[in-house]
């Protein structure tokens, strides 16, 4: 059994920053994707930015250029740097991995969400 537990959510002010990191333990596997999505009230959950193992990585184009995705492989981490936030961003963010390739997903695996308010 997978769990990923975020961290680092909270409330900020527009125009500033947090981090968001999230860690897995229990069944550790080299994942194929970890990031983040995000859900505000009453919206569909959406992705924010995701990396794959090799490097790659693609971001909502509402963070481009304000949020960075970072991950370590070997320790299974991923975090998210998020800064010149405003208050569109304010939403629980969850962490995600998926198990598989480019190809096939073999498991899909969520946190339990990390509130994020922007708000003077």
């Amino acid at each position: 059994q997978v769990q990923l537990v975020e961290s680092g959510g909270g409330l900020v002010q527009p125009g500033g920053s947090l981090r968001l990191s999230c860690a897995a333990s229990g069944s550790i596997f080299n994942f194929y994707i970890m990031g983040w999505y995000r859900q505000a009230p009453g919206k569909q959950r959406e992705l924010v930015a995701v990396s794959t193992s090799g490097g790659s990585t693609n971001y909502a184009d509402s963070v481009k250029g304000r949020f960075t995705i970072s991950r370590d492989n070997a320790k299974n981490t991923v975090n998210l740097q998020m800064n010149s936030l405003r208050p569109e961003d304010t939403a629980v963010y969850y962490c995600n991995a998926k198990r598989g390739s480019s190809t096939v997903v073999l498991g899909t695996y969520w946190g339990q969400g990390t509130q994020v308010t922007v708000s003077s």
